[in-house]
């Protein structure tokens, strides 16, 4: 079965020919854990400087949000990752320092 299309909300083409488009998405999906939204950082403890990469946690498709909270699950030995879907909410704002 084919994916549908994604409504285009906006779209841009590059001068490279790349074409850039905002998709609408149904809703974001994120791991939890134990109910509590997570982050992900990764380190490699082998150089003189570790540098620290994060790695997504929130997807606009569901499969890959349970794909990791089953992996996360299996790697620690529990069942306390889930898939939080959300959708809707209250528009925030940056807070800029005045210097």
């Amino acid at each position: 079965m084919a994916r549908p299309k994604p409504k285009v909300l906006l779209d841009e083409l590059e001068p490279s020919g790349m074409m850039f488009e905002v998709c609408e998405a149904d809703a974001v999906y994120s791991v939890y854990y134990q109910g509590r939204p997570i982050k992900i950082r990764r380190r490699n403890l082998a150089q003189k400087y570790p540098n620290s990469k994060y790695n997504k946690v929130s997807f606009p498709e569901p499969g890959h949000a349970f794909n990791l909270a089953e992996r996360l699950n299996q790697r620690f030995n529990t069942t306390e990752f889930t898939v939080i879907r959300l959708s809707g909410g209250r528009t925030i704002e940056e807070i800029t320092p005045d210097y």
